[in-house]
């Protein structure tokens, strides 16, 4: 059937409508024009050029039959050229040719559409072509053509006829090309040539479950059973798996989803209308799509638990330091996700410059207005409804006076905590009594305090004196770091392990001391065990040496540094777990000594480390020390070192060596350049870690295989004397005569130009218990240790294995006591919240480095700041500050802060005093909190949240979900409250009082909530 036609105007009159349209019209994006024949369009022309009505050239039905390839499917011939083959008519020429002439019957007009193009404007001849399907369904396929100027929503609403799609089913769009790689049709509003969705492809539309997964997603929910498929529970009680270490951000989400404005604002698909896809600060609505998903599906009512997989990568995504698997702090995250739904679903889509203006003296009203009002012109979205609020900044120079007043939004409030002065320390006390053991005391000492503080503090409880204690850090069974007295206490940590050693001499220096005999050297011991060794290659035997037991300080007489004074003042030292050898056990043994006449300054062990034939390695480059003849006590380097636990058991404790890692760092306590020393006087004790390190120690050989001898370094005390008074080094060692034998039998004798001169004389020497041995600060032996105590001022007694299980007691040496201050309970610092919220709007100096530009003095000052609360939102977040950082230290403050769950009243911190209606605009009720565990390196996030629907509280550890009470939910472990204001709240129903506070309500028994379970049925990331 032909288009019927009307009586058409003169020839004339046609031809000049039409050329006229012709040559007025003008292509404009969006615009209709129309293919007709060229054969049709000459005749035509012919035709009302002749001025003939009965002329044998009437055109007749527009007929665009030469333009298909077959008149069933009218799809157009390709390669197509305008004006050889078709001509374009503007919509209005088209409507009057169709009115006079009429289409062939059957024939569908030719309309095409104008496509802005990168440069240019243009009549698309062939439209785009796509074929549509439901994923239920993706053998029901249908084709489709359109312009590439439409909008995708006009595919959807196109598909949602076809397919007969339920009105106001959530639907979204996928595009699926040759390649069989599938990318969501995100932005609906775009057109299919922004879509970059081209001829042949197949869009795919899929209908979001009731349970609020998407078909084309895994369901991202961890079921116990497949009873659990049916799983049917109140809605928002729902439990986040954790994927690994994500607890922080399961506890920030769990109090964003009992937020009743935001979380009733996505569960009604309000954000599908207001996705920013064109924001440069936004996500392209990634993060808003995410976080619905997850919100609907937590408020199904259909999960026991979430696991939140694609939510997590998108965060990491858009958020590169979420990325991996580290714990981070829930308010940090829970900051940039409120920035990034406010960006993404921001309703200013293009944002304007506004030039910030200062108060000027003019009322506080008018500027709060006028600053609210320009917060909103760049910023108006669900988040600025919910959380936003006002706060007034008032800044005063210190020199001219000039008072800044500004008005800025805020997200949430961060407050501060009460922060102690003191901190409590616990230290281990070592006396010069040899039979005391060490005791463990608990100190409070000012937290900006130096060491001196921490001596003094304990010298009120051991009645020694300040000034005769040294302060020591003890780890690896050797001494990290000596304090000087000026040291801050920041350098402490915690978990360091601190001793306090007793000396009879001052710390720091004390009267001047003219004679040598006088002067004293603090010497650092360690204790060391012998593990002999052979080298097969070369035939020959040496020893290393493992640290063990706890390190001593001797305060020791530069005239007692002799080797059997040392000898005799370290077994008295050691006294309480050594036993000293029965009369029937000393056997006097014949010595032979070995005295050289030259040499070149090292000693045959040092050559055999150098050669590699000791069989200890030496831990090089940790804690070595800088020879100053002068300093008594030099610096230890820099190095990471752990805490060991001590068991204990009733009052006296045996350490048991465990250590936990720790990865800070002290720095090296410098040399007194002055030469004070830090003790004057005979030695103190110490008890340290238990863990293992391997020393060298020097060892020397006899070329009489037949003599039996102790090796030493120097033997003879007359050569010992000479060394000390040369500035040599004294090192004394006796060994058992088979040691010896074995050695003579297996030491290479060394080349002739490396073979020093000897005299040898022999003499009789009781057999010792131990060696000394002169090392650097690691306990290890080196090259140029013979350069006396004052350059080197450590030893080391080395024990022989056999030697030290008969006489040494190891279970002795590990016992410590208790003091009574270790009994004493701390109390726990606790403030109200209304305290910290004082301290907030506290006036405070701005630091150095954050000043202020005063525009009368035209330079930066350290001004006054003063914040006052103006306006508060619907929904408060209050962020505790309970970590602390300094220059020099961290910790995390574990105050029991008050916090009312209902009535929280703002009325006396608002500035504001106006009341908008009868009820108060400041009160809040408390509807969430998150709560951290732990220290600063580790711990847990956990959540209370009260169910918008039923008013119960609810506890929120990762996947499980219990019941709780209001008297659990104020704790020392919460770190953010949310509050919402009374005038807002809907007040539900009652629970039923079925409902037991201590029930678990999640019914997943053997879930690994660290890794998100083998259970773990997890969305596939789109």
């Amino acid at each position: 059937m032909t288009t019927a036609v009307t009586e058409p105007p003169g020839l004339e009159t046609q031809r000049r409508e039409v050329e006229s349209l012709l040559q007025e019209s003008e292509l404009r994006a969006g615009g209709s024009w129309y293919m007709v024949d060229r054969r049709w369009y000459d005749q035509w022309k012919e035709f009302v050029e002749t001025g003939d009505q009965n002329s044998s050239s009437f055109p007749g039905h527009i007929d665009n039959s030469e333009l298909f390839e077959d008149q069933d499917s009218y799809h157009l011939k390709e390669r197509l050229v305008e004006n050889e083959d078709f001509m374009l008519v503007p919509a209005e020429a088209w409507r009057k040719l169709l009115a006079w002439y009429g289409l062939v019957e059957g024939q569908p007009a030719l309309e095409r559409k104008v496509v802005d193009l990168p440069s240019t404007l243009k009549v698309e001849i062939y439209p785009v072509e796509v074929y549509l399907c439901l994923h239920s369904n993706m053998d029901n396929v249908i084709t489709a053509r359109f312009s590439r100027a439409d909008p995708i929503h006009s595919l959807q609403d196109l598909m949602c006829r076809e397919f007969s799609v339920q009105q106001g089913a959530e639907c979204r769009l996928w595009m699926k090309s040759s390649d069989t790689s599938c990318e969501r049709l995100r932005n609906v509003h775009v057109s299919v040539l922004d879509a970059c969705l081209t001829s042949g492809m197949t869009v795919i539309m899929e209908m979001r479950h009731a349970d609020g997964t998407w078909p084309s997603s895994k369901p991202q929910i961890m079921r116990c059973s497949v009873e659990d498929q049916d799983y049917r529970g109140q809605p928002g009680v729902c439990g986040l798996s954790n994927l690994g270490n994500t607890c922080f951000m399961n506890s920030a989400l769990q109090c964003l989803s009992n937020t009743p404005p935001l979380t009733e604002y996505f569960l009604r698909s309000a954000y599908l209308e207001e996705l920013n896809f064109t924001n440069p600060l936004g996500m392209k609505g990634e993060i808003a799509e995410a976080f619905a998903d997850v919100i609907k599906q937590m408020w199904s009512g259909r999960h026991h638990s979430v696991v939140p997989r694609i939510f997590k990568t998108k965060v990491g995504h858009f958020a590169s330091q979420f990325l991996g698997y580290q714990q981070h702090d829930s308010q940090e995250l829970l900051s940039f996700l409120l920035d990034g739904l406010h960006e993404d679903l921001n309703r200013v889509k293009n944002k304007e410059y506004i030039e910030l203006r200062d108060a000027g003296g003019r009322p506080d009203q008018e500027v709060a207005e006028e600053a609210w009002r320009n917060h909103l012109r760049r910023n108006d979205s669900v988040i600025v409804d919910t959380f936003h609020g006002l706060f007034k900044s008032t800044l005063v120079c210190p020199e001219c006076h000039k008072v800044s007043v500004t008005f800025d939004p805020f997200c949430y409030l961060s407050v501060p905590l009460p922060v102690s002065k003191d901190r409590v320390m616990e230290v281990f006390f070592v006396s010069l009594d040899p039979s005391a053991k060490p005791v463990q005391h608990r100190l409070l000492v000012p937290k900006a305090g130096k060491v001196s503080d921490l001596c003094s503090a304990l010298s009120q409880l051991t009645s020694v004196r300040a000034n005769q204690m040294a302060v020591a850090d003890v780890f690896n069974h050797r001494f990290y770091k000596i304090y000087q007295p000026h040291e801050a206490l920041s350098c402490i940590l915690d978990r360091d392990d601190i001793f306090v050693y007793e000396l009879s001499g001052c710390v720091g220096g004390g009267e001047e001391k003219n004679q040598e005999e006088e002067e004293e050297v603090v010497l650092g011991l360690y204790l060391r065990e012998r593990s002999h060794s052979r080298d097969y290659g070369s035939g020959s035997s040496s020893y290393g040496t493992t640290l063990f037991g706890h390190p001593l300080l001797l305060s020791v007489p530069r005239a007692r540094c002799t080797p059997e004074a040392l000898y005799t003042l370290v077994l008295q030292r050691l006294a309480r777990y050594v036993r000293p050898p029965d009369p029937s056990e000393e056997v006097e043994e014949e010595e032979e000594e070995e005295e050289e006449t030259q040499t070149n300054g090292i000693s045959d062990d040092e050559e055999r480390e150098e050669n590699g034939e000791t069989a200890g390695p030496s831990q090089q480059g940790h804690g070595q020390a800088i020879s100053q003849p002068d300093a008594t006590v030099l610096p230890l380097s820099d190095t990471n070192h752990a805490q060991p636990s001590l068991d204990r058991s009733s009052e006296e404790t045996t350490n048991q060596g465990s250590v936990a890692c720790c990865s800070s760092a002290s720095s090296s306590a410098n040399a007194n350049p002055s030469g004070e020393t830090i003790g004057s006087s005979d030695a103190s004790a110490s008890t340290s870690h238990a863990s293992t390190s391997h020393a060298s120690s020097s060892h020397a050989s006899s070329s009489h295989a037949s003599s039996s001898h102790a090796s030493t370094s120097h033997a003879s005390t007359s050569h010992a004397s000479s060394s000390h008074a040369t500035g040599g080094a004294v090192a004394v060692a006796g060994e058992t005569a088979e040691e010896d034998k074995q050695e003579e039998a297996c030491s290479p004798i060394p080349a002739a130009n490396e073979q020093p001169a000897r005299r040898k004389s022999c003499r009789k020497k009781r057999r010792r218990l131990f060696s000394i041995q002169a090392v650097n600060s690691n306990g290890t032996t080196e090259r140029g240790m013979g350069e006396g105590f004052t350059s080197q001022p450590y030893v080391a007694v080395d024990w022989d294995s056999d030697m030290k299980k008969s006489y040494y007691n190891e279970n002795e040496a590990e016992k410590y006591t208790k003091h009574s201050s270790m009994e004493e309970s701390q109390q726990q610092m606790s403030v109200q919240l209304q305290e910290s919220i004082q301290l907030f709007t506290t006036t405070e100096t701005l630091e150095e480095d954050n000043p202020w530009y005063c525009p009368v003095c035209k330079r930066h000052q350290l001004a006054t700041k003063k914040l006052d609360l103006w306006g508060l939102p619907e929904v408060l977040i209050i962020h505790l500050k309970r970590f602390s950082y300094s220059k020099f230290s961290r910790e995390k403050l574990d105050s029991l802060v008050h916090f009312p769950l209902r009535d929280l009243d703002f009325s006396d911190c608002l500035l504001r005093k106006k009341l908008t209606s009868g009820e108060p605009p400041s009160r809040y009720d408390l509807i969430a909190v998150s709560n951290h565990y732990g220290g600063l390196r580790d711990g847990h996030y956990t959540s209370y949240s009260r169910n918008k629907d039923s008013g119960q509280w609810f506890y929120y550890d990762d996947s499980k979900v219990t019941y709780a009470t209001e008297d659990q939910i104020v704790t020392n472990a919460a770190y953010l409250l949310f509050y919402h204001r009374q005038d807002k709240i809907r007040h539900p129903a009652p629970p039923a009082a079925s409902h037991a506070p201590s029930t678990d309500i999640t019914s997943c028994t053997k879930q690994d909530t660290e890794q998100g379970g083998a259970a773990c049925v997890t969305m596939e990331t789109d």
